[in-house]
């Protein structure tokens, strides 16, 4: 977590009475121009969504950039079960696409970020079998990415049951099942991850490399789970250099 982050009571990082339902909030940059955009997807296990650290200050960061942002609100805790928080990521980019000329948004060559949990659901979200709008490029924090050996227990539990079936554990294991149409991808975590194994970042790079997708994949070295933009540390300049290669792949 960002050593900032550290020191503040728990609820006022996360809002554990807010209601599980589909919310979408809105950083627009309101001059006149058409910006494109980002879609933020915050962690939290599938059972909170932990705006305070991966939401609001990734929009704000993406506004000084100059794009629009976004944060989903997605489905969580009992309503969390498959496929609900990803088609609450499909209605968000369909709502966005409708309102476009109206909230002044660019929607070619947009992006996808999500964080722990968040990034799990971006990350299968962008897979082949989702019939849905796919990103230019997807953005992934210290994301769950498998839902085997090396997953995050709680993730798991939340998004396939307790007693989830060997088939829907394959299937929303990422890692298996990532093709040449997968979106370009910035994949990153701390190698002090003591919640999300690093190794899942890994093993999505080597998915990755394996489908020939563009993707720049990094391991920070004495960095925990939970660093957002990781302001003040060695792994500061993922959030300049994500947007740099999002910017590569839009043109």
């Amino acid at each position: 977590m960002d050593p900032i982050l550290e020191n503040l009571d728990k609820e006022t990082l996360f809002d554990f009475t807010r209601p599980s339902r589909y919310e979408l909030v809105n950083y627009l940059i309101d001059d006149g121009k058409k910006h494109p955009f980002a879609l933020i997807l915050p962690g939290g296990a599938y059972a909170i969504v932990a705006n305070s650290i991966e939401g609001k200050p990734i929009a704000e960061a993406l506004n000084e950039k100059g794009y629009n942002a976004f944060v989903l609100f997605y489905r969580v805790k009992d309503e969390a079960r498959f496929p609900n928080p990803q088609d609450d990521v499909k209605r968000a980019v369909n709502e966005i696409s409708a309102h476009a000329d109206e909230w002044g948004v660019d929607t070619k060559g947009w992006s996808l970020w999500g964080f722990s949990a968040g990034g799990h659901l971006a990350a299968s979200y962008c897979l082949d079998e989702f019939d849905a709008p796919k990103p230019a490029t997807v953005m992934l924090g210290y994301a769950v990415i498998t839902m085997g050996e090396k997953t995050h227990l709680e993730s798991r539990d939340f998004l396939l049951g307790k007693d989830a079936d060997p088939s829907m554990i394959d299937r929303m294991s990422v890692e298996r099942h990532v093709t040449s149409s997968y979106p370009s991808a910035y994949v990153w975590c701390g190698d002090a991850d003591d919640l999300v194994d690093p190794d899942n970042t890994r093993m999505m790079g080597k998915a990755l490399d394996e489908a020939g997708v563009p993707n720049i994949t990094q391991v920070f070295e004495g960095i925990p789970h939970g660093a957002a933009l990781a302001k003040g540390t060695n792994a500061e300049h993922w959030f300049s250099d994500a947007v740099e290669f999002w910017e590569q792949q839009r043109n």
